[in-house]
């Protein structure tokens, strides 16, 4: 690895748990710099702004987040309905971590609501969308219909049970949306002659 692409992976590998632990609000761009072991002066040379390093931040958690549901995916048991749940069930594990805060995504978008055109904002609605267009590819696949209305309706149970989880600090939210992902899934399966 470049001694430049190190300096830059190590500022947002403290980006990414300073961000997640305290939100992007609390952290100052001093706060990120100190952590990576870096002078605020070779932060800004990395990234031209807090915003750029906000975004960089969450394009950092795209493909592995999706990479993680997908790989829940596959190795579940069972049809279709066992699978989408089993994305539910182990994201109520992750919740169980004393350190889990939530969605990176949606905290995020969150924090940023009054500004929609913040790159950060485009980053998770592109994270959002890539995982709703990657489920609908796999419902259609399974033969369900119509995949893209199925896809955003477990999308919808998805970001809910993120939001009731970290409200109340319960995974049992995640627990009871997958169950209702499962059901939903199962009414659209295709009927065996």
């Amino acid at each position: 690895m470049k001694p430049q692409t190190d300096t830059r992976a190590r500022i947002l590998n403290a980006a990414e748990k300073l961000f997640y632990a305290e939100g992007i609000g609390r952290v100052s761009v001093d706060a990120v710099a100190a952590a990576a072991g870096v002078t605020k002066r070779t932060l800004y040379y990395h990234f031209t702004s807090k915003d750029e390093l906000i975004a960089a931040y969450l394009e950092a958690r795209d493909q592995p987040n999706l990479a993680r549901m997908t790989a829940w995916f596959v190795a579940a048991e069972g049809g279709v309905p066992a699978k989408v749940q089993a994305i539910f069930d182990e994201l109520a594990k992750v919740a169980r971590h004393p350190k889990w805060k939530g969605c990176g995504f949606l905290r995020t978008t969150a924090e940023l609501a009054a500004l929609p055109g913040h790159p950060a904002v485009k980053v998770g609605a592109r994270h959002k969308a890539g995982f709703e267009t990657w489920l609908a590819e796999q419902l259609d696949v399974a033969g369900l219909t119509p995949a893209k209305l199925l896809a955003r309706q477990i999308i919808l149970l998805l970001d809910g049970a993120f939001s009731a989880s970290l409200t109340h600090r319960d995974p049992a939210y995640f627990i009871a949306a997958g169950q209702a992902a499962a059901t939903l899934v199962a009414c659209y399966a295709p009927k065996m002659k």
